[in-house]
């Protein structure tokens, strides 16, 4: 770190997160997750819920360094009010992916930045996604894959669920958990 810059810590354990920063030179100084509750609450949008989430994670962390710059993301999935769970089993992800099939969704990459001595600043990334009417050979050889585990909608765009998407319109890294446009604006308004 360069003398007189604040550090910059991730707020996230995703490595996909860890990767796009990387990918426009920004190299956190630490990596440190926010251990946070992610259930949505009662009637709860989606957007207001990715905010929501990116603000709290965004929030714990600062409170354990709170003297470096840093930044939180979340990302929902949705059709329509409905949040899509982050698949935690083969089942879980096939569900999701049946609900995708032939349909567009709403991709919200929520962001919050919080450097020492300033309020919280916090952007949303809305991006939409059409996927294919889906197979159940295609489905069954997506889940075979594995790369649904743990992610938003159970897939992963920058994955093999590539070939299974008709069009984006919106931030390709904000769908993949991190819109750099969004990053590099924030860090910009705080001054860096």
């Amino acid at each position: 770190m360069a003398p007189g810059r604040t550090p910059l810590v991730l707020a996230s354990a995703s490595p996909r997160r860890l990767d796009l920063l990387r990918q426009i030179g920004l190299i956190p100084d630490e990596v440190l997750p926010a251990a946070i509750d992610e259930a949505s609450l009662r009637d709860e949008p989606p957007r207001a819920h990715a905010l929501r989430l990116a603000r709290r994670k965004a929030e714990t962390v600062a409170a354990l360094r709170p003297e470096a710059r840093v930044l939180a993301a979340d990302t929902v999935v949705a059709l329509g009010r409905r949040i899509l769970p982050k698949a935690e089993d083969e089942t879980q992800a096939r569900r999701c992916l049946e609900l995708l099939s032939g349909r567009r969704h709403r991709v919200f990459s929520a962001l919050c930045l919080i450097a020492p001595g300033a309020a919280p600043r916090c952007r949303l990334s809305e991006s939409v996604v059409a996927f294919k009417r889906l197979t159940p050979d295609e489905i069954a050889a997506y889940l075979a894959g594995g790369e649904w585990k743990g992610k938003a909608g159970g897939y992963a765009v920058q994955g093999a669920a590539a070939g299974l998407i008709r069009w984006l319109a919106g931030s390709y890294s904000g769908v993949v958990g991190l819109p750099l446009y969004d990053v590099r604006a924030l860090l910009a308004d705080a001054g860096d």
